[in-house]
């Protein structure tokens, strides 16, 4: 499992043209399942999400997560981090998991993370969806499960 995390001012997501969410201050965090990920893996991954310090503290430092300044979260399932992309110009999804059961897995991670930090939104699995986001720094890291 693959969370890319991107601290922002603020964010929006639009699915058919209408607004779907939107954010300020926190991260977006594209989420990619790979067919071996289990909801533990996924659990485990989005607390580091929430504790991952990324925001700046009274010194200017990396020390503050999402969590400890009251940031909000858009998280949003996106398949095209589970690619490989080691051989020739195309990539592959062989990797990610059946879209069927990424749903699945994915809802059930939507559900406990929104338990655990009540300021969550999300997108829409599956859907087209368009991002619209100011990052800030621009700061951008790659977590693995």
């Amino acid at each position: 499992m693959i969370a890319l995390i991107q601290r922002v001012n603020h964010a929006s997501l639009r699915i058919n043209g209408e607004q779907h969410c939107a954010i300020d201050k926190g991260l977006v965090v594209l989420l990619g399942i790979e067919k071996s990920d289990t909801r533990v893996q996924g659990e485990k991954l989005l607390q580091k999400v929430l504790d991952y310090r990324v925001f700046g503290d009274a010194e200017g430092r990396m020390n503050l997560s999402v969590s400890a300044i009251g940031g909000q979260v858009m998280l949003v399932s996106q398949f095209t981090l589970a690619a490989d992309t080691g051989r020739g110009l195309r990539p592959s999804f062989t990797s990610a998991m059946p879209p069927a059961d990424a749903e699945q897995l994915y809802n059930e991670l939507v559900a406990w993370m929104q338990l655990q930090y009540a300021r969550v939104v999300t997108g829409s699995f599956g859907a087209d969806m368009k991002v619209l986001l100011e990052n800030d720094g621009p700061v951008t890291f790659s977590l693995r499960a």
